[in-house]
C-alpha cells in the first residue's frame, strides 16, 4: 500500500463531506490486545489532536455495547442524545456540532476503530445514515491498510 494513513483518512473525509457534509470528522484506531485507542485523524487538530494514545474505557455503556461490543453505528442527532456517552459533548457544540454517528470499521467480525462523523442537529437521517455506512464500507480496505499503519506507543 502507497497511500499514507493521512491521505488514505483525508480521502474519506472529502468524500464525506462531498456527499451530505461533515462539520468534524475523526477516525479513532483501538488496539484491543494492548487495551489502547488512539485518534488516526482528525478534522480539527486543536480541539481534537492525534498525539496522545489513551487506555480503552470500561465496557458497559450502551454506546460501548452498540459500537464496538455489537459493531453497529451510534446516531444521535441532538447534543442531549449524546452529551451522556461523550464528555466533550460542550467542545463538540461549540464546533457547531449538534448531532454525531460513529460507524465502526471491523476486521474478522472486531472492531478495531471507528469513523466518526459530526454535524448540525439532526443531521443524520435514515438515508444519510446509510450513505455513510455504505460510504466507510466502500473504504474499508484502504481503511483496514491505514488504521494498521497507526502507531499505538504508550498510553497518556
Amino acid at each position: 500500500m502507497t497511500d499514507t494513513p493521512d491521505a488514505v483518512f483525508a480521502a474519506l473525509h472529502k468524500a464525506a463531506a462531498a456527499a451530505h457534509g461533515a462539520k468534524l470528522f475523526t477516525v479513532t484506531v483501538m488496539d484491543r490486545a494492548a487495551g489502547l485507542v488512539r485518534r488516526g485523524y482528525t478534522s480539527h487538530p486543536v480541539e481534537y489532536p492525534t498525539t496522545a494514545t489513551k487506555k480503552m474505557g470500561g465496557n458497559g455503556s450502551e454506546w460501548s455495547d452498540l459500537v464496538i461490543g455489537r459493531g453497529q453505528p451510534f446516531i444521535a442527532n441532538t447534543t442531549p442524545e449524546f452529551a451522556r456517552y461523550f464528555a466533550d459533548h460542550e467542545t463538540i457544540t461549540a464546533i457547531g456540532c449538534a448531532s454525531a454517528m460513529n460507524i465502526p470499521v471491523l476486521k474478522g467480525g472486531q472492531v478495531v476503530g471507528t469513523v466518526n462523523i459530526l454535524d448540525k442537529e439532526n443531521h443524520f437521517t435514515p438515508q444519510v445514515a446509510a450513505d455513510f455506512v455504505a460510504l466507510v464500507e466502500a473504504h474499508r480496505p484502504a481503511l483496514l491498510a491505514a488504521m494498521a499503519q497507526v502507531p499505538m506507543g504508550d498510553a497518556a
